[in-house]
C-alpha cells in the first residue's frame, strides 16, 4: 500500500487520523526542522531481526527516545538483534529506508514481523509515516495496534 491507499484503509477501517504533509525526510534529526502539531507524539521506528534472521521486529518510540537493542532484547526474552537490511525491509514490508513505519506491516502479506509500541504511546497519539516519508498520519496509538492485530500481525505495547 502506499500512501493514498493508507488513507483510503483508514477512512474505510473508521481510524480517525490527520495528516501533515512535509518534505522527505530520512531521520529524526531531519523530521526536528519539520513544523509539526504534535512532536511530542512522532514515532521513530527501528526495523531489526534476530540474529539467526528467523524473526523480524518492527520497535516505534518516541522520537526523543534512544533504544538499547541488547537490554530491549534481554526484557523481551529475544535472541540477539541487529538492524535489517534494506533487502529485507523491501522484501517483507515493501517499504526503503527513511519510510519505515507499522504501517508497513500491512504489506506483510505472511505476517512476520512483531510489533512493539512504546507504553508511553497507549492512551495517546502517535505520529507515523503513511509507507511514504513525505507525510506524517497522527492517529490513536490504541488504534494503531488493533489495526495491525486485525491484520494478523503480533502487536503490543512494551516498556522501553
Amino acid at each position: 500500500m502506499g500512501k493514498e491507499e493508507i488513507y483510503a484503509y483508514l477512512t474505510a477501517k473508521g481510524i480517525s487520523y490527520e495528516v501533515t504533509d512535509h518534505e522527505a525526510v530520512f531521520n529524526m534529526d531531519e523530521i526536528r526542522a519539520v513544523a509539526l502539531p504534535y512532536p511530542q507524539w512522532d514515532a521513530k521506528n527501528l526495523f531489526v531481526r534476530d540474529d539467526k534472521k528467523q524473526h523480524y521486529y518492527l520497535i516505534s518510540v518516541k522520537g526523543d527516545k534512544r533504544i538499547d537493542l541488547k537490554a530491549f532484547r534481554k526484557a523481551q526474552g529475544l535472541r540477539t538483534l541487529s538492524f535489517a537490511s534494506p533487502h529485507d525491509l523491501m522484501a517483507i514490508l515493501h517499504l526503503t529506508p527513511g519510510a519505515v513505519t507499522p504501517l508497513g506491516l500491512l504489506n506483510d502479506e505472511a505476517r512476520r514481523v512483531h510489533l512493539y509500541v512504546d507504553a508511553d504511546f497507549q492512551g495517546h497519539l502517535i505520529g507515523v509515516h503513511p509507507n511514504d516519508n513525505t507525510a506524517t498520519v497522527w492517529l490513536s496509538a490504541d488504534d494503531l495496534l488493533s489495526l495491525i492485530a486485525a491484520h494478523g500481525n503480533e502487536a503490543e505495547f512494551v516498556d522501553v
